[in-house]
């Protein structure tokens, strides 16, 4: 095992990151008339907390560092999740922050934005050693009130999963707090078990699905290039995690999309006839890289996979991974962004005039924060999904089915009774919940693209519809 030592760092100019959300705020500030001042307000972060902490693991102290950053607090608690990358640093975390106040703001999540990270690279470390390092952060944000289900509240993120939420939640248990009762509400992106929901692994790869459905079904849009036709269409996903995995299991499962390439940080899968998703995963799983999968071909340079032409692309690792080199070789029809910021403001600019549409980050993969809101209701209220009015309604639905029987004389049909009268599980309640938002904020923003003079482009309607929304909030409580 490779030795795994946290390392301190210099930040000197702002990152690209930071730049390019700044920049698309700017934007979208130019096409409002805000207040003297209010502008500046909303587009700052409020604060950001850098916590330095050790740990004793190897017979030695090991000593990380980790921010959690706040946007804005315009609703509480404000809500982001935490990742754990060896490259994270507090202006990326500020980029992450604002992108968070932006995404509740469209999809009408009364959260605020907030976002924590670790400088750490999880793979070097064994997984009782990452637990006792993610108890001590969880001390260290929870003495300065930064995990709290009525202040601040966590999710997973780039390196982290159900596993660390798990750990998180009992951790703040732990520390005294007052709220026990409400304690499992301090983290959402729990396993089951622990007070999870339903459908919140899968969340974000069945909100890029719901997105690109949605721009497929908006008669105001092209469609890409005249086709609004899912099962004919190809896929290229850049990242094979949990957003990416998900988006290509549902868009070719259940859509009948083409996935013919693959994109991980060592290199590509390319099969112009399709990838099998389940089989790739089962291979990752099995030799920790996709590469070497028999159904493709594989290849090493990650870059030039990006450029092959496709229908849809959807970049869902990191930030940036589209820029001005790139972007003029893109041969993509639509793209989805799966992950935080993976086009940068420059590059946009290329891709519009080459008519390939860009559906943003703040929309596509909002399904994360969107279902952790519904995590959230579930953990407050204590109350799970559907318990309250599951049987009405399949008694509802099954008077139904009788009517439609005395009515035609016919047996209702055997191979949809079953489904037809289930009163709907908590999966179901979450998937529809899910999709109603998603078509929701759509409409609005594609209702903006329409309507405003100035605005021609998704995102900058996103951004312009978020920014408004805070804007109100602000301005209600006097700011």
């Amino acid at each position: 095992m490779t030795s795994a030592v946290a390392t301190e760092r210099v930040e000197i100019d702002q990152s690209p990151f930071l730049h390019n959300v700044e920049a698309y705020i700017d934007r979208a500030l130019a096409c409002m008339d805000l207040p003297d001042g209010l502008a500046e307000r909303i587009k700052a972060c409020n604060s950001t907390y850098t916590v330095r902490f050790g740990v004793r693991l190897r017979g030695r102290m090991y000593s990380f560092t980790g921010w959690r950053s706040v946007h804005s607090e315009h609703f509480e608690p404000a809500k982001g999740g935490i990742r754990y990358t060896a490259s994270a640093d507090a202006e990326e975390v500020e980029a992450l922050a604002a992108l968070m106040s932006l995404k509740c703001a469209l999809v009408d999540v009364p959260f605020g934005g907030s976002k924590g990270a670790l400088r750490i690279d999880p793979k070097e470390w064994e997984p009782h050693e990452l637990e006792r390092i993610t108890r001590r952060f969880t001390q260290e944000l929870a003495k300065r009130n930064l995990i709290c289900p009525g202040r601040n509240v966590p999710a997973p993120d780039m390196g982290t999963g159900e596993r660390e939420m798990a750990w998180i939640a009992d951790e703040y248990k732990r520390t005294g707090s007052s709220d026990i009762v409400n304690a499992n509400a301090c983290v959402t992106g729990k396993p089951l078990s622990r007070g999870g929901i339903a459908g919140r692994t899968e969340a974000t790869g069945r909100g890029v699905q719901h997105a690109i459905q949605c721009y497929l079904r908006d008669r105001n849009a092209d469609g890409i290039r005249g086709n609004r036709n899912l099962s004919s269409m190809t896929v290229t996903v850049q990242g094979f995690g949990n957003v990416g995995y998900h988006a290509a299991k549902f868009l070719s499962e259940e859509d009948g999309a083409k996935i013919l390439c693959i994109i991980e940080h060592d290199g590509y899968l390319w099969n112009p006839d399709g990838i099998d998703i389940a089989a790739v995963r089962r291979h990752q799983a099995n030799t920790g890289s996709i590469l070497g999968f028999p159904g493709a071909v594989s290849a090493a340079n990650s870059a030039e996979a990006l450029e092959k032409p496709c229908d849809i692309l959807i970049p869902a690792a990191m930030e940036n991974a589209i820029t001005t080199k790139n972007a003029p070789r893109i041969r993509a029809g639509l793209i989805a962004e799966g992950a935080n910021g993976p086009v940068s403001f420059d590059a946009e600019a290329i891709l519009a005039r080459n008519q390939i549409v860009v559906l943003p980050d703040l929309f596509v993969n909002a399904g994360g924060v969107v279902v952790s809101y519904f995590e959230w209701v579930k953990n407050i209220t204590h109350i799970p999904f559907g318990l309250m009015e599951r049987r009405r309604r399949e008694r509802r639905n099954l008077q139904i089915a009788g009517a439609l029987e005395t009515m035609t004389g016919r047996p209702f049909p055997a191979d949809s009774r079953s489904e037809f009268l289930e009163g709907g599980s908590e999966l179901d309640l979450v998937r529809s919940g899910l999709d109603d938002v998603m078509r929701s904020a759509y409409g609005k923003m594609s209702e903006v693209v329409r309507s405003h003079p100035n605005i021609r482009d998704f995102r900058t309607a996103a951004y312009y519809i978020a920014l408004s929304k805070i804007a109100d909030a602000y301005q209600a409580i006097g700011i």
